[in-house]
């Protein structure tokens, strides 16, 4: 008898690993997630040139603000943010990337002239190497709504529907 199975995963175990095996500096996060910052804003500008209903922003930026107090470090961007969707395909599914997947559809309709850093899915990942808790807000252009991706990195995550100005996370 001949049967295909999909493999089982505990999800806590693999984040665990998963984070713990590929980043050696605890430090790397920080780089990581301005990385996936510049690529949302340049998968903004690059869909702001093709697609009417995403405006040109005058201004790109990366912020990184600290609270020492609270011991929060925020990182925002003004780039393309996610969908609900987006949301859960993305940072729900473990060494998923939104890049790559994006540079994918670009070749297959002949404009792969984008340049993007993070293609692997697994970059995000390395906050939960420093942080008790992660949470990301996010607006897309392509949705009304903006959402709060929250996990402590292990078994589960939550997304919530929040308020928030302007599109980026």
């Amino acid at each position: 008898m001949n049967q295909t199975f999909e493999f089982k995963t505990e999800s806590k175990r693999l984040l665990d690993l998963m984070i713990h095996s590929i980043y050696t500096n605890k430090e790397i996060f920080l780089r990581e997630l301005i990385s996936n910052a510049s690529d949302a804003i340049d998968k903004y500008h690059f869909l702001s040139l093709s697609q009417e209903e995403i405006q040109t922003q005058e201004k790109y930026e990366i912020v990184v603000e600290t609270n020492e107090k609270k011991r929060v470090i925020t990182i925002s961007d003004n780039g393309i943010g996610m969908t609900y969707e987006e949301i859960n395909d993305s940072l729900g599914t473990i060494a998923k990337s939104g890049t790559l997947e994006f540079l994918e559809k670009l070749k297959k309709e002949n404009k792969n002239d984008l340049q993007t850093i993070g293609q692997f899915g697994v970059g995000f990942y390395s906050a939960f190497m420093v942080a008790k808790k992660v949470e990301v807000d996010t607006k897309s252009p392509y949705s009304k709504e903006a959402y709060r991706f929250s996990s402590t990195g292990e078994d589960t995550y939550q997304i919530e529907e929040i308020k928030k100005e302007g599109v980026g996370t």
